[in-house]
């Protein structure tokens, strides 16, 4: 099986930098903190590792809001795929909120077929932190803010 390759998009009334920097540089402090129920806490430990999972920063880009990472490690492989790699793109939108892109390609290890239910519940996941967080930045409108 050959690598399975999905995109996403969502919108958001919060500008691109304040959700960069809540959901990708600091959601080590935030996501534990609005997230206590799911996640217990995260510790970054040289290049990226997690306590629950593993992954590798490949691109960290604050000026243009890009972030490309590769799971390498963790549940979410389900000793199926050899990894998961994502590249997330914040762009302005032009009323002042964010059109997040989301690209992820996942590895499968020999002949396993991923299925659309299996993507489905990770992306629900995914989109249910970003969820938490938006309405944490909307409520908060202090947090995060560009100086």
């Amino acid at each position: 099986m050959g690598v399975i390759t999905f995109t996403d998009e969502q919108t958001s009334s919060i500008p691109p930098a304040r959700i960069f920097k809540a959901t990708i540089l600091d959601s080590h402090n935030l996501i534990p903190k609005l997230m206590p129920q799911a996640i217990k806490s995260i510790e970054i430990i040289q290049g990226g590792n997690f306590s629950y999972m593993k992954h590798y920063i490949d691109e960290l880009n604050e000026k243009t809001c890009t972030y490309k990472y590769t799971l390498v490690e963790g549940d979410a492989l389900m000793d199926k795929l050899e990894k998961i790699s994502f590249e997330v793109k914040l762009e302005a939108a032009p009323n002042g909120g964010t059109i997040s892109k989301m690209t992820s390609k996942y590895y499968p290890k020999g002949d396993f077929v991923l299925t659309e239910d299996e993507i489905k519940a990770g992306k629900e996941k995914a989109l249910g932190m970003y969820k938490v967080v938006e309405a944490y930045l909307q409520e908060n409108p202090d947090a995060y803010a560009c100086a």
